[in-house]
């Protein structure tokens, strides 16, 4: 059975850190972490162990998304201040 939880994981993630951007302490945590699971569903699925790498990818596209947003919000908050 595939395993595709990870590429999953880093799809959620990547989708929540970029919907909640404003918040830039959670959408770069979640950021991260769905680049690192994304990254880690890819692997699975190039060794074929999941069968979901376009999921996986998405993830890493939209957490990397959401972490440079993120970092923008930090960047425009230490800018005004």
């Amino acid at each position: 059975m595939p395993s595709n939880g990870m590429g999953t994981a880093g799809l959620v993630l990547g989708i929540i850190s970029v919907a909640i951007f404003c918040l830039w302490p959670v959408a770069i945590v979640m950021g991260a972490l769905a680049l690192i699971f994304g990254s880690i569903g890819r692997g699975k699925a190039r060794r074929g162990e999941a069968t979901n790498p376009g999921q996986a990818l998405a993830g890493m596209i939209c957490g990397a998304v959401g972490l440079v947003l993120g970092l923008g919000m930090l960047a425009v908050l230490i800018s005004t201040v």
